[in-house]
């Protein structure tokens, strides 16, 4: 009985692996797009989000008859439950990328007057968060887990960067307020995307300690 339930953990594992890599490469094609102003590629990261969207629930249907089916111990039991956090969070990152190519499809016939130097870091930050998040969590990993967590001032710091120049530029160019903001909710996307991931590393604690700011001690 206890490998089969092993067994199903590890499905469990591989299930996560797989949604983090589709949000992965939606990630990814929502920054290409933007930086290409390609209508066709944000449409492909757009349809991402209802192939993350069916994984999300199937990873909860996966966690719920592992419950309803198994008796799990105290440490199973937080894995389970981390597990269905995480996809939330995971679930809205896609929602997010969606977003921003969403905007990238208004922005596409235009010229950018802003230089993209720093979303695309913040690309690369949160998709490095997302993935260590995902890797802590399959390798009971606290270290790495508070890596991600850490690794959050650098996506604000990003964030804080993009504001001030976009605020600067727009002081001295006045038509082109209605890029800047669109550019500025692309970069507070990504900077929530930052939060999503700093939310899963903290599931992935309680996971590993039974210790979470919001959540009972199991």
């Amino acid at each position: 009985m206890r490998n089969h339930f092993d067994s199903q953990l590890q499905e469990l594992n591989l299930d996560l692996i797989k949604m983090g890599g589709a949000i992965e490469e939606a990630i990814i094609k929502a920054v290409d797009a933007l930086l290409k102003r390609d209508s066709v590629l944000a449409s492909e990261a757009i349809d991402f989000d209802a192939v993350i969207d069916d994984m999300e629930r199937a990873i909860e249907r996966r966690c719920l008859k592992l419950l309803l089916q198994q008796q799990p111990v105290a440490s199973d039991l937080r894995r389970i439950s981390s597990a269905l956090k995480m996809i939330t969070d995971m679930e809205r990152i896609g929602d997010h990328a969606a977003d921003i190519s969403e905007i990238t499809k208004r922005l596409a016939g235009d010229d950018y007057f802003y230089e993209l130097k720093y979303i695309p870091q913040m690309a690369q930050a949160t998709i490095k968060m997302v993935n260590d998040a995902i890797d802590a969590y399959v390798n009971n990993d606290k270290e790495l887990a508070q890596a991600v967590i850490k690794e959050d001032d650098t996506v604000d710091a990003l964030f804080d960067s993009v504001k001030n120049n976009l605020i600067e530029w727009v002081g001295q160019n006045r038509h082109c307020g209605e890029q800047a903001i669109d550019l500025i909710m692309i970069a507070k996307y990504f900077e929530r995307i930052g939060d999503h991931a700093v939310n899963i590393a903290e599931w992935v604690i309680f996971s590993i300690t039974g210790v979470h700011k919001n959540a009972p001690i199991l």
